[in-house]
């Protein structure tokens, strides 16, 4: 899954992707000039896997992943390719969601773009410019469907989408919102809008915002989060920086310190990965634990395929327990006992937390 990290410049993204995936990108080169997009993987933090590889101790433990993909602080106009807005639009136009951070903290040192700390004018500038972006994409192609001599039935269904796309765009709408009928739906299949993809809101505090729970204009922005439905994620990306570079022992002392039970990060990563409607399944044995990633409502067998297209096609039985069970019971012998233990076929769907064997014959 490919997630693009989004704001403002000088906002903390990269810091937040050096973070995620340890990449080590330098943070003042966007600021400089530089538009090329940092890619890197993050690793989905998860205390399932932690707990089981501590039983079964395997040679391999992996965890669930996501791909990243920072791009150059964005600047008003760049929907319309002004700053760095083309280079911007091709590295995420096909990313999967979105993370859109945004500044609360005041610093002298780092001047803020527009002058003035504001949450919410921020996330409403962005919002602007991703909506600009698609809105130019419609007419785009509005215009080179509808110069054509004859119509098919699919490029009629375009059309038809494209135009509901256009009416909301231009009444400052996502393409989120729109209804669309299934054969529009399916002729829109290969457009990749920004106003569809999902994304989480990242607030970047300052320590005392930190400690007190609080910055200008949260109440605001917090409310037009719950509206929208879109999660936010408050931390510290400087103190986040320095709890990386903590032992175990030291770290768990500072959080304390702090009042936060986890690093901000690993919250971050999970919002993302429940926001993109992810689970995970796990497949367990000496020789790996390991976390796989699928979309809810996945079935059984397309589950299996997710390991390998050989297991999906000669798929039998999937034999299935899940964590909470052997987590409450401490061993796979004492969940088959309590008769937890369970086969399934091809068309269960699998739940987050499940761990599966896979039967089949090729």
């Amino acid at each position: 899954m490919q997630i693009g990290i989004i704001g403002l410049p000088m906002v903390g993204k990269t810091t937040l992707f050096n973070l995620m995936t340890h990449a080590g990108a330098g943070t003042s080169n966007f600021f400089s000039g530089k538009t090329e997009a940092n890619v890197g993987t993050a690793t989905v933090p998860d205390a399932r896997i932690d707990f089981l590889s501590g039983l079964y101790r395997p040679r391999k433990t992996i965890y669930a992943q996501i791909e990243l993909t920072d791009v150059a602080g964005l600047v008003r106009g760049a929907g319309q390719g002004q700053g760095v807005g083309n280079q911007f639009m091709a590295a995420i136009r096909n990313a999967d969601a979105l993370i859109h951070v945004i500044r609360a903290f005041a610093d002298k040192e780092v001047p803020h773009v527009d002058g003035s700390v504001d949450p919410l004018r921020d996330w409403e500038t962005i919002d602007m410019e991703l909506l600009v972006a698609d809105l130019e994409i419609v007419e785009r192609n509005i215009e080179r469907l509808s110069g054509g001599k004859k119509s098919k039935p699919e490029q009629e269904a375009a059309l038809s989408g494209l135009r509901k796309c256009r009416d909301a765009l231009e009444e400052e709408q996502a393409i989120h919102t729109v209804t669309f009928t299934e054969a529009e739906q399916e002729a829109l299949q290969s457009y990749s809008f920004f106003t569809e993809k999902p994304y989480v809101l990242v607030v970047n505090l300052d320590e005392a915002q930190l400690k007190q729970g609080d910055y200008p204009g949260r109440a605001a922005l917090v409310a037009k989060a719950a509206e929208r439905g879109v999660p936010v994620v408050e931390l510290c990306a400087k103190i986040e920086a320095e709890l990386s570079e903590l032992d175990t022992e030291d770290r768990e002392l500072f959080m304390q310190d702090l009042g936060i039970g986890e690093p901000g990060i690993n919250r971050l990563v999970r919002a993302t990965y429940a926001r993109l409607g992810l689970i995970s399944f796990f497949t367990v044995g000496e020789d790996e634990v390991r976390a796989w990633t699928i979309a809810q409502n996945t079935d059984a067998k397309k589950a299996a395929g997710r390991i390998h297209s050989d297991i999906e096609k000669g798929f039998i039985r999937a034999e299935v327990f899940h964590y909470n069970d052997i987590a409450a019971l401490g061993t796979a012998a004492k969940v088959k006992e309590k008769g937890l233990f369970r086969l399934e076929g091809k068309e269960y769907l699998v739940k987050d937390g499940d761990i599966i064997n896979f039967r089949f014959n090729v």
